[in-house]
């Protein structure tokens, strides 16, 4: 089940209990073109798909039981302000070239902590870079076993808290 990305700073969030599956929250462009947070056996992952490449790039031990995955994407403060999108010959390090149109972050929330496991480029989920002409959707997935999800929740807009 997942749901369009309509804002460009948003956040998403799922009560899920992964029991004995896999099971987690995606930012999917297409089969190809996804980040996923996922728990399975103890461990919270995060994995980047970008075409041929699958990498976990993350992870974290959790607790047994319910717990919520999140996923904050923000464009605020990724670009330096006096930098454009289009660039030019001279881009270098600190360029247009070296940063994506937005950051992709993704977390877990054990109680009252929020562990940050990690922050992603958007660009590689961006149609500029996979084609296609849908956008991105977020949502959830169960690839082995069975597993609970309690809630589903999405928020847009730039006034997001931190």
């Amino acid at each position: 089940m997942g749901r369009r990305q309509q804002h460009h700073d948003c956040r998403a969030a799922v009560r899920l209990d992964p029991g004995s599956g896999r099971a987690g929250l995606s930012v999917r462009l297409d089969e190809a073109h996804h980040y996923d947070v996922e728990v399975h056996d103890g461990q919270a992952s995060v994995i980047a798909r970008i075409g041929p490449v699958r990498q976990r790039v993350a992870g974290h031990p959790v607790p047994a039981g319910p717990l919520t995955l999140a996923v904050d994407i923000r464009t605020a403060g990724v670009l330096p302000p006096a930098v454009t999108r289009t660039g030019g010959a001279d881009d270098g390090p600190t360029g247009a070239g070296a940063h994506g149109p937005d950051t992709i972050a993704f977390s877990v929330h054990l109680g009252e902590e929020r562990l940050l496991l990690a922050e992603l480029d958007g660009r590689y989920l961006s149609t500029e870079v996979a084609a296609g002409f849908t956008g991105r959707v977020i949502g959830m997935y169960v690839t082995e076993g069975g597993a609970v999800f309690d809630r589903f929740d999405y928020e847009g807009g730039r006034d997001l808290p931190g």
